[in-house]
C-alpha cells in the first residue's frame, strides 16, 4: 500500500466519520426557535406506571429466576455426581445467574420503591405550598384592611 493511498483512507474515515456522528440534535434554528425548557413532559400517571411496571417485573422475576435456579442446581448436582465436567460448570452458572438475578431486582426495587417515595415527597410538597400560599394570601388580606383598602 502506497503512503499516499494510507493518507487517502484515513481522510475518507475522517470525513464518515464526522458527519455520522450526531447524537440527540438537531441543526440550530434560526432565530432562536424551539422550546427553552425541552419538550419531555411526565405526569404523576406515567411515574405510577412505571413504578408498576417495575413492582411487577420485581415479583415475575424473582419467581421464575428462583425456578430457573433450583432446575439448574440440580441438573448441575446430577451431572456432577455422574462424573461429568460439565457439571461444575453449570453450577457456576448458575451461581453467576444468582448473582445477576440480585442485581436485576435490587433495581426493580430501587425504581418501584424511588417512584413510591417520590410520589409521597411531591404530594407533601403540593400540600406545603397550598398552605404557603394560602397563608401569603391571609396576610395580603390583613395588609390591605391595615391601610384600609
Amino acid at each position: 500500500m502506497a503512503w499516499d493511498e494510507w493518507e487517502q483512507i484515513k481522510a475518507d474515515t475522517a470525513q464518515e466519520q464526522s458527519t455520522r456522528m450526531r447524537l440527540n440534535q438537531l441543526p440550530v434554528e434560526p432565530g432562536g426557535g424551539g422550546n427553552p425548557e425541552g419538550d419531555l413532559k411526565v405526569d404523576q400517571k406515567d411515574l405510577a406506571a412505571i413504578g408498576d411496571a417495575a413492582y411487577r417485573l420485581f415479583g415475575d422475576l424473582d419467581r421464575f429466576a428462583d425456578h430457573a435456579r433450583v432446575s439448574s442446581m440440580t441438573a448441575a448436582g446430577g451431572l456432577k455426581s455422574e462424573g461429568f465436567a460439565l457439571g461444575g460448570a453449570l453450577d457456576h452458572v448458575a451461581e453467576r445467574w444468582v448473582d445477576q438475578v440480585r442485581t436485576l431486582l435490587d433495581a426493580c426495587a430501587h425504581i418501584s420503591n424511588h417512584l413510591d417515595y417520590t410520589k409521597a415527597a411531591h404530594a407533601g410538597d403540593e400540600v406545603y405550598i397550598a398552605g404557603t400560599l394560602s397563608s401569603i394570601s391571609d396576610l395580603d388580606k390583613g395588609f390591605d384592611e391595615r391601610k384600609g383598602a
